[in-house]
């Protein structure tokens, strides 16, 4: 894993056979991800794919929708 700030990391995973991928304990830990978190994926093709935890994503679109 390369270390790039304490705020920020990067780290190649593998896509197993059922298309599964494991979050490293560094991104667990940053985002507080917890077993049984429900997370969004969102994707673009131009720009790639992003995970979000749901509640994150539900509060950043309220935020949206109040403008």
């Amino acid at each position: 894993m390369d270390k790039i700030e304490k705020d920020r990391f990067i780290v190649s995973v593998r896509v197993g056979q059922k298309g599964q991928i494991t979050i490293p304990v560094e991104g667990r830990k940053m985002f507080d991800i917890k077993e049984g978190d429900t997370l969004m994926v969102m994707g673009d093709k131009e720009r790639g794919l992003a995970l979000l935890k749901s509640d994150l994503f539900y509060e950043i679109m309220d935020r949206g929708e109040k403008k």
